[in-house]
């Protein structure tokens, strides 16, 4: 404490000690005062600036590593994002391709169904039209022959009379006892 009363009380007897400032002009200061300033601001400053520069070097080092690997991780995702991609379009066209091909089988199998239900229905038209054709035929012929037989009746029951009628029935008789004189 002693020491720092005595350099206050000596101080005040210094003349220059009174004013500080900082002297611009190059020929009132003392070399050799400068270049000792400007030696110590360098070696001191040195470590400061190098200890500055090297945390700055430092950070941004970090900061551009850190920036390639998030490049490295975005490249990464993007490829993956890009397989995914091409794997999802090969499994659209081939879903597409296979629709396409189900479709097609599906409208083949329609078609050959449809053929076989038009080819049943025209063997059920040609059948129903043969059946209808074998029952009108039937019913002409049973017309016809119920009008032929009418009309032989008619004739017969006016072109005959009783002699007639009789020889008729004899020549009748006369060929039934032949036919079975010929199987005895």
């Amino acid at each position: 404490m002693k020491n720092i009363i005595s350099l206050v009380i000596f101080s005040s007897y210094w003349p220059l000690a009174g004013n500080f400032g900082l002297n611009t002009n190059l020929l009132e200061t003392n070399l050799i005062n400068l270049s000792v300033v400007l030696s110590l601001l360098v070696y001191f400053g040195k470590g400061v600036l190098n200890n500055l520069l090297s945390n700055r070097k430092q950070n941004i080092l970090s900061t551009i590593n850190d920036a390639e690997e998030r490049y490295k991780e975005a490249t990464d995702k993007l490829e993956q994002a890009r397989t995914r991609l091409q794997r999802a379009k090969v499994k659209a066209d081939e879903i597409r391709v296979n629709g396409l091909s189900q479709i097609e089988k599906e409208k083949q199998e329609l078609i050959y169904a449809a053929d076989e239900d038009s080819k049943r229905l025209e063997d059920s038209k040609n059948a129903t039209i043969r059946f209808e054709e074998q029952r009108a035929i039937e019913q002409v012929r049973q017309q016809v022959s119920r009008l032929a037989l009418e009309r032989t009746l008619e004739t017969l029951n006016n072109r005959l009379n009783n002699e007639l009628h009789s020889r008729m029935i004899d020549y009748h008789i006369g060929l039934l006892r032949a036919m079975e004189s010929t199987n005895d």
